[in-house]
């Protein structure tokens, strides 16, 4: 029996896309060295990334929003777009 080809030869830019937004988390953790050297107010900061975290992913999740990402924007697709 054969085996299916992995997903990241599949789709191999969503393998990409999903290395950079791991290494973005990773990158995300340095902000608060960043924002201690800034002398920047954390309370601010974490509220606006919060919201505009959880406004973003609301909206991606709407089904009309979904199809039109998944039609003009197939990279940043939950799943691949069927032909």
């Amino acid at each position: 029996m054969t085996q299916p080809a992995p997903t990241q030869t599949q789709h191999p830019w969503r393998a990409t896309v999903r290395t950079v937004a791991a290494g973005t988390v990773a990158l995300v953790t340095l902000l608060p060295y960043v924002v201690a050297e800034a002398n920047i107010p954390v309370e601010g900061i974490v509220a606006q990334v919060l919201t505009v975290t959880g406004a973003v992913t609301r909206v991606l999740a709407i089904p009309r929003v979904n199809a039109w990402v998944t039609e003009y924007v197939p990279w940043l697709a939950p799943t691949p777009r069927q032909p």
